[in-house]
């Protein structure tokens, strides 16, 4: 099936809720390649209502692509590091795409549904990364069909210790036993869809996959109706990630770094048998000499951000991945890769503020504890 076309304006494409967005008063800004809202009136206060309530976020940038046919599976457990084979139906996972380098192409969610699978992509690397799908199924010689249904279906985040209720009051499947990191299909506002407890704050939250034309009256009814939830730009959801110390693709992971270096070892199951990257991350789980990626916090007022450099006894030891003033801890925080010798929690770091040395120290992550839903007995997990 030809992908949709999605619709632009001033040139980037734009997603079903744009028109939502404008009239809502969203600044509006490039990311990813899409015309996205960064706020709407605060950063500060669409942070602060998913710690304590919740919020809405626009999420149809992101890359919906099924995997479907005979080799559906196959081509899943080929490409990606994660254990595919391990999803019962309804469960999700999150994964990573490496190249034969070990290097990360992309961090991603899968859905298994029935007999196909739902990727979510990061929205910038769609486009090569179903390119890259469709190669890898050529060359092992699989039947299986990647569909790009990212112009065609919407999806809409819904965050925050309250979110449970208010999903509840739009969909007709029962949410509270469904677990972290588990889907129903169901009907939202009368719209057939996914809901999936899953997401991007450390929060409990769901994600909401729906037929684009839809959308704008889910968006309408969740922020202007009864459950009046506060609608969240990108700001806010990046502060939210790095407070739950989540990787955020193009600062903490990217081509240049292995899952080992940025903490994300546990997704990668090297006895499934043969995947791309696999003999690369297989050498890379033994290196020790490679940057690892730590939490800090600042010991002054000084902010850190992405590619200043860290310093340790006069020299340089690192670079900083991202950084932010912290809404919850009333602290500034951030990530850097440094060498491993330094990467102990307590560690004392200088980072380079404007010229100027300023006091850092390496502290656990994640910086705020997570509160999703958790399974019986599950260990936390992030992601």
């Amino acid at each position: 099936m030809a992908a949709a076309q999605i619709p632009t304006r001033n040139g980037l494409p734009v997603t079903p809720l744009y028109d939502e967005h404008v009239r809502q008063g969203a600044r509006m800004v490039e990311f990813g390649g899409w015309l996205m809202p960064v706020q709407y009136q605060s950063i500060l206060a669409e942070h602060d209502a998913v710690r304590s309530r919740a919020g809405a976020f626009d999420l149809s940038h992101m890359g919906r692509v099924f995997i479907r046919g005979r080799d559906a599976m196959a081509l899943a457990q080929y490409v990606f590091v994660n254990d595919v084979e391990r999803l019962t139906d309804g469960r999700a996972q999150y994964s990573l795409a490496c190249n034969e380098q070990g290097g990360v192409l992309d961090d991603v969610i899968i859905y298994r549904l029935g007999g196909e699978l739902l990727v979510v992509f990061n929205a910038a690397n769609r486009r090569r990364m179903v390119a890259w799908l469709e190669q890898q199924a050529a060359q092992r010689g699989y039947s299986a069909a990647v569909d790009d249904q990212t112009g065609r279906i919407a999806m809409i985040g819904v965050q925050g210790p309250a979110s449970e209720g208010i999903v509840q009051a739009v969909c007709d499947v029962d949410l509270a036993d469904l677990e972290y990191y588990a889907s129903r299909r169901g009907n939202i506002l009368g719209s057939p869809g996914l809901i999936a407890r899953t997401g991007y704050t450390g929060e409990d939250g769901f994600e909401l996959v729906l037929d684009a034309a839809a959308a704008p009256q889910l968006w309408r009814n969740l922020t202007e109706g009864e459950a009046a939830v506060r609608p969240c730009g990108l700001g806010a959801r990046d502060t939210l990630r790095l407070e739950a110390g989540m990787p955020l693709y193009g600062h903490e992971i990217d081509e240049s770094t292995t899952p080992y270096q940025a903490g994300l070892g546990r997704v990668v199951k090297l006895a499934k048998g043969e995947f791309v990257g696999r003999a690369a991350l297989e050498q890379a789980r033994e290196r020790t000499d490679l940057p690892r990626l730590v939490g800090f916090r600042m010991l002054d007022n000084a902010i850190a951000r992405q590619g200043f450099e860290v310093q340790a006894g006069g020299r340089t030891v690192g670079r900083v991945t991202s950084g932010s003033p912290s809404p919850t801890l009333k602290a500034n925080i951030g990530m850097a890769y440094v060498e491993p010798a330094l990467a102990a929690v307590g560690q004392r770091l200088e980072i380079m503020v404007r010229g100027r040395p300023a006091a850092a120290e390496v502290v656990p992550v994640p910086f705020v504890p997570h509160r999703t839903k958790k399974r019986p007995g599950a260990a936390p997990k992030q992601g």
